[in-house]
């Protein structure tokens, strides 16, 4: 008889870079990661808040500056923690920022912060892992994308039209990488209940002309469980989609959502 393995077993003793991984879904995602015991480095732009959740998370995980935007200074971050790891095996692209404004009325600058951010951003960290990992035979890409990378959504448009490309992008990656054995896969939240949420609910209201507790209870209305999501629904998934459990799924964008879409 065969045993079965527990889901994440197989994640002890690895080692994880996860960007944006001082607040909401990153943080969540690394705490996960973390108590699988995986040695966690968590990059973000902020570094001093990115050191402070990475002492929080305990002894033996890392906290390093990163602009995503930059390749200078993606190699130079990703560097650091193959010089203190000795390695990795396991990318989270995470970061990711938004702006909300109806689309006639974007600003050039609200579309290239989007991209530069969500797009160029998961280009260059999964570019500069996919050339480590191809060294190594070796690795697993998990790309936080979104339910608006499925259905375009008003007010968001430029947002959208970043995540579809994250899709767009982990789809292609993950056919090229698959022979060498590299998995690619992206995961879709929803509505979830962060500080970016925080300051989308604001704009919206105001775009909108409601209040900001209308605009909370049209995302629960929108979501079939009838809740927020939380950053932990989504880090369970992370961990599935990085462990041995996930072995035969790439290319993969995979809803997070409460079942507000469910293609």
């Amino acid at each position: 008889m065969s045993s079965i393995q527990t889901i994440g077993s197989d994640l002890n003793g690895k080692r994880a870079i996860v960007t944006g991984g001082a607040v909401g879904i990153g943080r969540a995602i690394a705490t996960a990661l973390a108590a699988h015991g995986v040695r966690v480095a968590i990059a973000d732009l902020d570094d001093k808040r990115a050191a402070q959740t990475a002492s929080e998370l305990g002894e033996g995980h890392i906290g390093i500056g990163i602009d995503v935007r930059k390749r200078q200074s993606v190699e130079a971050s990703f560097a650091n923690v193959v010089n203190q790891f000795g390695g990795y095996e396991i990318l989270c692209a995470n970061a990711g920022v938004s702006t909300m404004n109806k689309a006639v009325d974007l600003t050039d600058e609200e579309w290239d912060f989007n991209f530069d951010v969500n797009a160029r951003g998961v280009f260059l960290t999964n570019q500069t892992a996919a050339r480590y990992f191809l060294a190594r035979k070796q690795g697993v890409i998990v790309n936080t994308a979104s339910l608006a990378a499925k259905v375009g959504a008003p007010l968001l448009a430029h947002y959208s039209a970043s995540k579809f490309a994250v899709l767009g992008w982990t789809q292609g990656l993950a056919r090229e990488l698959a022979p060498a054995g590299i998995r690619v896969n992206a995961v879709c939240p929803g509505f979830v209940r962060t500080s970016m949420q925080e300051r989308e609910v604001e704009w919206e209201a105001k775009l909108r002309g409601i209040t900001p507790a209308a605009v909370i209870e049209d995302y629960v209305r929108q979501t079939p469980l009838g809740r927020l999501e939380t950053p932990e629904d989504i880090a369970g998934l992370v961990c599935f989609l990085a462990s041995d459990a996930a072995r035969f799924m790439t290319g993969q964008g995979i809803n997070v959502t409460g079942g507000v879409y469910t293609t």
